[in-house]
């Protein structure tokens, strides 16, 4: 079972993609660049290989060192091949869901993985059932394969065109067929796409890391609405979508993304220190010493220390070796699926004003647990300090959240949250304050959790990543 603290009261990271074309250690790429995006979803992974006349697939469920074995990789022969780790948005949870999806249709084989989640997919699978599409999956990725195959469209370009034209949501996608390796990101830019060279081939990532880790060479971020295809080693660059407005995810830079990674031309460490020297302006106070939660909170941690004075320490310190554990004690140790995570610094904490600074609060309970084990360890004062503004609503777009009715923030003024987790004050990040951190303009973003601001409309949903499945079956009824 998973521990409690795991439990749907933080944001979970969505999915990562990575596509290498033309190199003799396409599979191998590929498994680094799924490695070093494994933050992005630990659920399952997957890598598809094509040599331009097969496609060979090993996908399972678990961490990526887990499921590719050397002996699984030499199987992945080809020069061209993409990957995806997963965290379920859209979809159970299992093997029939892990990607890339790989099929036949007339016009040869074709690959695909997604980060993302598409608004209206349930509409889309539910009049293409009607037409007599079968499904083998409950994911929405699996929607854009079949109006792919269903396109007249003369070029795979045009069919893809065609295609994502139908689709409204976010999405970063990947597509591979048997000598083309394209990339399209949705007409909003919401996730992240970057594109890069290795020894004159070219790559494809949600993140500039997986770049790092290969020795790859950041060439630029896949543009709002673009279809990038690589083909005989030249990229060529189309637009397709009607209109284009950037509205880049914020949280990436709050959470999501890795503080080593660059997007959007912002470094994203960067960003988090500086939210927390904003946080340290617009809500100062007198305490001993700033305790990050880690790790998203130990970069603003260490940037409200620096504008504060107040002595930045590691008074809770993580297990980074937590996964599932079968036992889960009942009553007998106080917040047990917190400890697991998390642990004090006893000699550090005990007596002392604590600025306690954390990304996000979501439910709460979390949140009021860690303080409880803050203030058990001795904290005399312990004040909470948020490196984002409220989360009052939902997201829709490939982050998975709770139901806005179950958000603390959607509950409870300040005064009622600060109550409620049991600090002795409680202040996050304004709106202001994190777009200078960030340095762009609230106008390029997308902040919708936090301000009920959709860029993309979401009429008919009912609660944050609507199961395909659950859907459908709601249609039937």
């Amino acid at each position: 079972m998973k521990p409690e603290c795991d439990k749907a009261d933080h944001f979970h990271d969505e999915c990562g993609v990575f596509g290498v074309f033309d190199h003799a250690e396409a599979a191998n790429l590929t498994y680094l660049g799924l490695y070093a995006q494994q933050h992005r979803g630990q659920e399952s992974a997957g890598i598809v290989s094509t040599d331009g006349l097969k496609f060979n697939t090993h996908r399972g469920m678990g961490l990526v060192a887990d499921i590719f074995q050397k002996s699984d990789l030499k199987k992945l022969v080809g020069r061209h091949s993409i990957g995806h780790v997963r965290y379920s948005t859209s979809g159970d949870s299992g093997l029939r869901n892990c990607q890339p999806f790989c099929y036949q249709y007339a016009h040869g084989g074709i690959s695909m993985c997604h980060n993302g989640n598409i608004v209206n997919a349930p509409e889309l699978r539910y009049e293409l059932e009607k037409q007599g599409s079968i499904f083998q999956s409950t994911s929405d990725t699996e929607v854009l394969i079949h109006l792919v195959a269903r396109s007249q469209g003369a070029t795979m370009q045009e069919r893809l065109a065609e295609a994502v034209n139908r689709l409204s949501g976010a999405f970063s996608l990947l597509v591979l067929v048997e000598k083309r390796l394209v990339g399209i990101r949705d007409r909003n830019g919401i996730r992240p796409l970057v594109l890069g060279q290795l020894d004159g081939s070219w790559v494809l990532a949600s993140e500039t890391c997986a770049f790092d880790l290969i020795g790859a060479t950041y060439i630029r971020d896949v543009e709002p609405g673009e279809m990038v295809v690589i083909e005989n080693n030249e990229v060529t660059s189309l637009f397709p979508f009607k209109s284009t407005e950037g509205k880049f995810c914020v949280f990436e830079y709050v959470y999501f993304a890795r503080p080593d990674s660059v997007l959007e031309g912002v470094n994203v460490y960067n960003a988090r220190y500086k939210i927390g020297m904003e946080l340290a302006r617009e809500s100062g106070v007198e305490a001993d010493i700033v305790v990050p939660v880690p790790d998203s909170g130990v970069p603003p941690a260490m940037g409200f220390a620096e504008v504060s004075g107040i002595p930045f320490q590691m008074g809770l310190i993580r297990n980074h070796y937590v996964g599932r554990t079968f036992i889960e004690p009942k009553q007998s140790i106080r917040n047990f699926g917190v400890k697991l995570k998390l642990n004090p610094n006893r000699e550090l904490i005990r007596g002392k004003r604590v600025v306690l600074v954390d990304d996000s609060i979501v439910r709460g309970t979390t949140s009021r647990k860690i303080v409880e084990m803050v203030r058990a360890a001795g904290a005399k004062e312990i004040h909470m300090r948020i490196s984002s503004p409220p989360t009052r609503h939902s997201c829709y777009y490939g982050v998975d959240t709770p139901d806005s009715s179950e958000l603390m923030a959607n509950k409870m003024n300040l005064e009622e949250m600060c109550k409620a987790i049991g600090a002795d004050s409680l202040a996050f990040v304004s709106f202001d304050g994190m777009y200078r951190a960030v340095g762009k303009p609230r106008s390029q973003h997308c902040d919708a959790c936090f301000s009920g601001d959709y860029p993309v409309p979401i009429e008919g949903q009912r609660s944050p990543q609507l199961s395909l499945l659950h859907f459908h079956n709601r249609r039937k009824e």
